[in-house]
């Protein structure tokens, strides 16, 4: 039985505080090799990642994400001092300037109105509200009878703050999320209790696809909210229509769909023509329908900094995330808001998907040819995002794992992600170290092309000296 679950012949786990080697325990599965139990990296890790251990009073683990931990390590290596020297492929971020071709520009300076001196409303301010809805409705719900309005929309400080304002009014129930996803969410599927978080894994042989039945399946069990992002971070996938729509025809009724759409804007799948993913497409009846749809500036509006991101459901769900901001986060920045609402007219907003995708479509397939010359072998281009989901286990053995990887990228002022932040584990009921995504990184092309090309030709010089390292005739 444990060979069909995978759990192998493994010997020996590791002590999770001092990166030592222990004697077996039952939920080990995998023996680690030497360059993981013994490994600098490894070891800061699991001390700042350990489990279950009681703390009184502050729990100093839950201080950052995955992607924060990896830039405070590149923070030793001088990344704070010289930033401009190095390729930050690790950060989910788009690059900011104005010079992508057919974009508008971003405003250089914002006019305060007397009256966004105020307290805003924790909901968003009315006029933005009514650009969102208006948005949808042309983008997604032409011809259809049931149309967003304002009261369908809450104005949120960012995508992460909206995550937390959906958890804050979840009922009791299961939660069902997929393996690997957005990091941040972790953290949101813990620090609440009225509700249980379920893992659900994708393979890789199977392209990380949501598969409808899958949904069926956890419906099934009890599943009565389920939270993606779509498209999907950190494989780069999406799930299109019909798919999305019989997913959503699954759910009807049966289930919430929290669908994130962060990422909606980088679709390649259309031929570039403007085209966004959204569930918005596939609703009936919008207050009917318990679908929860997120997105905001951050991304597709390249506006990480500004903080002004949305949420669009039932009129029932909406009202009450606006209110719950007003003990959660204040609501967001309203001369913002105010500057955002020009943005949303939907011909500039298709015009400026357009140009989006052509360009970072060129930025992922200029990184795909240069990581297959260096060997790396990659079985789903994405198609959308600006992520590369990069399996590792073709390297030499010390770099085959993301850790180790991602501490030699270090010394050659690359930032990547590591895969393993990616394998939601809320409450760390796992153990990590048993990751199917441990053989992974994930890599943005968010960043301009010079700091892509630089990222590359440092992830170069790793392969090749570990090549040359191992074939060295003195290497054990």
């Amino acid at each position: 039985m444990s060979n069909i679950l995978g759990f192998g012949n493994r010997k020996f786990s590791i002590n999770r505080n001092t990166g030592v080697p222990r004697p077996a325990r039952r939920f080990s599965s995998g023996e680690p090799g030497l360059n993981e139990a013994s490994s600098k990296i490894h070891r800061q890790f699991r001390a700042a990642h350990e489990g279950h251990l009681p703390h009184a009073g502050l729990d100093a683990t839950r201080a950052s994400t995955g992607v924060v931990w990896c830039t405070e390590r590149a923070a030793e290596h001088g990344f704070l001092e010289e930033p401009d020297k190095w390729a930050n492929l690790g950060q989910g971020a788009p690059e900011v300037e104005d010079d992508i071709e057919g974009c508008f520009p971003r405003p250089k300076t914002i006019d305060v109105s007397l009256s966004s001196r105020e307290y805003g409303p924790t909901a968003g301010i009315k006029p933005l509200r009514e650009a969102v809805a208006s948005l949808y409705n042309e983008m997604h719900r032409k011809g259809k009878p049931s149309q967003y309005t304002w009261e369908n929309v809450a104005i949120v400080p960012g995508g992460r703050a909206g995550l937390i304002r959906i958890a804050a009014v979840l009922n009791n129930a299961y939660v069902g999320f997929f393996i690997p996803d957005y990091t941040a969410y972790n953290e949101m599927l813990s620090l609440f209790k009225n509700f249980a978080a379920i893992p659900v894994p994708l393979s890789e042989e199977d392209g990380y696809h949501i598969h409808p039945d899958k949904i069926a399946e956890e419906i099934a069990r009890g599943t009565s909210v389920i939270i993606t992002s779509n498209p999907r971070n950190p494989t780069g996938l999406v799930v299109a229509n019909p798919e999305l729509a019989e997913i959503q025809d699954i759910c009807r009724e049966r289930a919430t769909l929290v669908s994130d759409e962060f990422y909606s804007g980088y679709n390649y799948t259309s031929n570039c023509d403007g085209t966004s993913i959204s569930a918005a497409e596939n609703v009936i009846d919008v207050d009917d329908d318990d679908v929860l749809i997120i997105d905001g500036l951050t991304k597709r509006f390249r506006l990480p900094g500004w903080r002004v991101a949305w949420i669009l459901g039932p009129k029932e769900f909406i009202k009450a995330i606006g209110s719950c901001g007003s003990y959660l986060d204040g609501g967001t920045n309203v001369p913002f808001q105010e500057a955002a609402i020009p943005m949303l007219e939907p011909s500039l907003v298709k015009k400026e998907m357009q140009a989006l995708q052509h360009h970072f479509k060129e930025k992922r397939d200029y990184v795909i040819e240069r990581l297959r010359g260096m060997g790396f072998t990659i079985r789903h281009v994405p198609d959308s995002t600006f992520y590369i989901w990069l399996n590792l286990e073709g390297l030499p053995g010390p770099i085959s794992d993301g850790l180790n990887f991602f501490q030699a990228c270090l010394e050659e002022k690359v930032i990547v992600v590591p895969g393993i932040f990616f394998d939601l584990n809320p409450a760390r009921r796992r153990d990590l170290f048993d990751s199917p995504c441990h053989h992974f990184v994930r890599f943005s092309y968010g960043p301009k092309m010079e700091v892509l090309k630089m990222g590359c030709d440092g992830i170069e010089r790793v392969v090749n000296k570990f090549k040359n390292l191992v074939s060295h005739p003195n290497f054990k």
